[in-house]
């Protein structure tokens, strides 16, 4: 597959309209207008790919709405040099985000299938710093933490408190939060060892994050 004019131009206009939906940050702009979207979508969603839309990715997972990953990602507000986690890498657009924004990307996958897929396709497209894990997000990368930011891309029943731990001072976790239809996007930094800030915004649709590893 290619990353053609055509493709870059409806990349454009996809970023010109998350601009009108109240994305701001001018470099999260950018990174949705310069990956190439259609590259991680099976071919039968080629001509449709740079629409607001998610897709199936398989074993039940989709790669979110373009929206979607501009909106979480401005939240992290990702300052270059940063570590970030990221829980649930599926196709592994959202991890090129963040890796294109300057972060050094830590992503874990439950679902080995996607697992394998995404590591190596990551590589193939150029993002080679983006380490990839196969295993449980909800006990997150101890050895590799703390972390600057964290973004959990499923919905989540609780905030993970090992998840939690994870983070530095001065961190912030973005997931979206409620196990019923839709989930409050939640911004939580952590203020010190014991406190945490909580901020809650508009509401989404995520699979739901489940615990444990899938073959």
């Amino acid at each position: 597959m290619e990353d053609n004019f055509r493709h870059k131009g409806m990349r454009k206009k996809l970023a010109e309209s998350l601009q009108k939906e109240g994305i701001s940050d001018l470099n999260v702009l950018k990174a949705i207008e310069m990956i190439p979207r259609h590259l991680f979508l099976d071919k039968a969603f080629v001509e449709i790919a740079y629409e607001n839309k998610p897709f199936p990715i398989g074993k039940g997972q989709t790669i979110s709405h373009p929206f979607t990953v501009a909106y979480q990602t401005q939240l992290l507000e990702i300052k270059k040099g940063e570590k970030v986690l990221e829980i649930g890498t599926g196709s592994g657009y959202q991890a090129c985000v963040l890796d294109f924004l300057g972060a050094k990307v830590f992503s874990i996958e439950r679902h080995q299938v996607l697992f394998n897929k995404s590591r190596d396709f990551i590589k193939k497209l150029g993002f080679t710093k983006i380490r990839c894990f196969y295993g449980d997000g909800f006990e997150g990368l101890p050895g590799f933490s703390p972390f600057d930011k964290i973004i959990i891309t499923a919905a989540a029943p609780v905030v993970p408190q090992k998840l939690l731990e994870q983070l530095a001072i001065g961190g912030i976790m973005v997931v979206p939060l409620n196990e019923g239809v839709k989930q409050k996007m939640l911004r939580i930094t952590r203020i010190n060892q014991n406190e945490y800030k909580r901020e809650g915004y508009d509401d989404f649709v995520f699979v739901p994050m489940l615990q444990g590893t899938e073959v």
